[in-house]
């Protein structure tokens, strides 16, 4: 099985981190807008659309608030097994956001991999914030 973590700082409260993470329904907007496009809801799940055109459907396995951490697996698709976490913890003045996944088959580890850089990013862009303006 491959397991893939990877993680990134941001300058930004883990709170409100949290806020965006656990709002799974709007993580098109609030998270990481452009990765991914739009979410769909249903019971116990949410359809995903991905910048590159990619629909998958994940289970929402847990939404823990004490621990920061959102557990979700991908269902249908190429992949026979798929669960994955996101956890917000403090970072000095801002946040660490820790990503991973576990799946299989093993060979699509590196397009899975690569994925997650892009949402990584793309949840940088989300929390940047604006250079101070000179007067």
């Amino acid at each position: 099985m491959a397991s893939i973590r990877r993680e990134i700082r941001l300058d930004e409260t883990p709170e409100a981190v949290w806020d965006a993470l656990r709002d799974v329904g709007a993580i098109h907007r609030r998270l990481a807008p452009g990765f991914v496009t739009d979410v769909r809801l249903e019971p116990g799940a949410r359809v995903v659309t991905f910048g590159n055109g990619m629909v998958v459907r994940e289970l929402i396995v847990d939404v823990d608030d004490g621990a920061r951490r959102l557990a979700w697996s991908v269902v249908g698709g190429a992949m026979t097994h798929h669960n994955a976490s996101a956890q917000v913890f403090p970072d000095g003045t801002g946040s660490r956001f820790v990503w991973i996944a576990d799946l299989l088959p093993h060979e699509l580890a590196p397009a899975v991999e690569a994925m997650i850089e892009r949402g990584l990013a793309a949840i940088g862009r989300a929390f940047e914030r604006p250079a101070a303006r000179a007067s």
